[in-house]
């Protein structure tokens, strides 16, 4: 006899799923072709977490980053969960855990981190998020599945398989905040409403030049994959180019 699952690998997100977006639409039922469905929601269908572990972390977050990061981490929320509940409604998670991955994935790069580390921003920000969920009294899965979404969200070319907590799926380029791409998987007065309630506030810009930021203060850091082979400061950055390149976005920053 088989000894039964852990429930928390389900509740926290651990499900494999295809990692490889190309795999994962390919021909899947509502969002393959070029008219994928577009479910009619706003911002305000989605409402955020607010559970005493999410207010204590959002405090530290909005102590830490910048107004145009934080805004970034609360649209990536709604999107996501606006995606997987059109076009993958089978998907199970938790929503607190998924919100703490989204207002902490980005948390290497406030000021008090990114130019006092040698780390690349997203493998201190994990760090950081999972001693921070436990100090204020998540539990390890959660911090762990919170650690693990930020070491891997800007793993663009990694293929395999990855947990079915969305905030994996960011960099895949699901999300169009960052650079459009599968923008149409959502609706655009969802667009709207969430910029509208998290202003983007120049949003491409501002993250182009953080990345710049970071290349070139350290030239070594994972962020370089993005760029071509034998890739040098001076020379423009691929990632940089394409996040100023944000069609989509652009009314809106």
């Amino acid at each position: 006899m088989s000894a039964p699952q852990d429930p928390n690998i389900t509740f926290y997100g651990f499900t494999p799923v295809v990692r490889d977006p190309d795999v994962l639409f390919r021909d899947h039922p509502t969002a393959s072709g070029d008219h994928p469905k577009q479910d009619p929601f706003v911002a305000k269908d989605f409402p955020l977490p607010d559970s005493p572990l999410v207010q204590n972390v959002k405090s530290f977050v909005q102590k830490e980053l910048d107004e145009q990061t934080y805004n970034h981490s609360n649209r990536v929320y709604i999107y996501g969960v606006a995606l997987t509940k059109t076009h993958f409604p089978s998907w199970t998670y938790d929503l607190e855990t998924y919100y703490l991955a989204c207002l902490l994935h980005d948390i290497g790069t406030a000021q008090k981190y990114l130019a006092t580390t040698k780390m690349s921003f997203e493998f201190k920000g994990a760090i950081v998020a999972r001693d921070l969920i436990l100090s204020k009294g998540g539990v390890e899965d959660q911090a762990d599945s919170v650690c693990d979404a930020i070491v891997r969200h800007q793993d663009i070319f990694v293929k395999g398989f990855v947990w079915s907590d969305p905030e994996t799926y960011r960099p895949t380029h699901i999300y169009p905040d960052n650079v459009g791409i599968r923008a149409n998987l959502i609706h655009p007065n969802l667009v709207k409403t969430t910029c509208d309630l998290f202003p983007r506030k120049g949003w491409s810009d501002y993250f182009a030049r953080v990345i710049e930021k970071e290349l070139s203060l350290k030239p070594w850091c994972h962020s370089t994959t993005f760029e071509q082979p034998g890739w040098k400061e001076g020379v423009e950055s691929n990632f940089a180019r394409d996040v100023r390149g944000n069609e989509v976005m652009h009314p809106f920053d």
